[in-house]
């Protein structure tokens, strides 16, 4: 399967980058075909100018200066989203990301405004991989959009068809080191299974 891992965080030496190596190396274990997509590392610029916002709807002009990530979004049978959760939300980088990729002509089509049609269909398998700051509870109690967010936004570009799974681990600050490395092997696991 072809899997795109897009990757969201700026630190080299961070736990995320340790997940990201037991994550790739499940991948590999099963001869998935994976594009890594390290949005910081090829300096993805997430912010939507004048110019994109007025060419969204255009879906002659609107993949400007984005077709090599058009092209690798289309490519992909599977999505892997990992991140760590920031302000009860995913990163900046990686929200606009999503602001600029998921536009007419290459994530739905807007033909007929009154009904969105999904264009994703090549997904058939969504993977979120999350750490979080604070609790289970307080991510809960603020609605935990970041999950939302994989579990209910991105399938339906897919034609709603894709499997999802979602893989967090809560109140990243304090866990122990053997709570740490009891994550990564889950996500080794499943990243193996997929």
């Amino acid at each position: 399967m072809r899997v795109l891992y897009l990757y969201c965080h700026p630190l080299p030496e961070s736990f995320h980058a340790a997940i990201r190596e037991r994550a790739l190396a499940g991948l590999a274990a099963t001869q998935h075909e994976v594009d890594l997509l390290d949005l910081y590392a090829e300096k993805f610029d997430p912010v939507m100018s004048e110019a994109a916002r007025r060419d969204y709807h255009d879906t002659s002009r609107n993949q400007t200066g984005l077709e090599s990530y058009v092209a690798r979004l289309r490519a992909a049978e599977a999505l892997v989203v990992q991140f760590p959760v920031w302000s009860f939300g995913m990163p900046a980088m990686l929200k606009g990301y999503f602001d600029r990729m998921m536009m007419p002509g290459v994530a739905f089509d807007l033909s007929n405004p009154a009904q969105a049609k999904p264009l994703l269909g090549n997904l058939r398998r969504i993977a979120g991989i999350a750490t979080y700051g604070r609790p289970w509870t307080r991510a809960f109690a603020v609605g935990d959009p970041p999950r939302k967010m994989v579990k209910r936004y991105l399938p339906w570009f897919a034609a709603r068809r894709a499997r999802v799974d979602y893989y967090a681990l809560y109140h990243m600050n304090i866990a122990s080191e053997a709570k740490r490395a009891a994550f990564m092997e889950r996500v080794h696991v499943a990243m193996a299974q997929f």
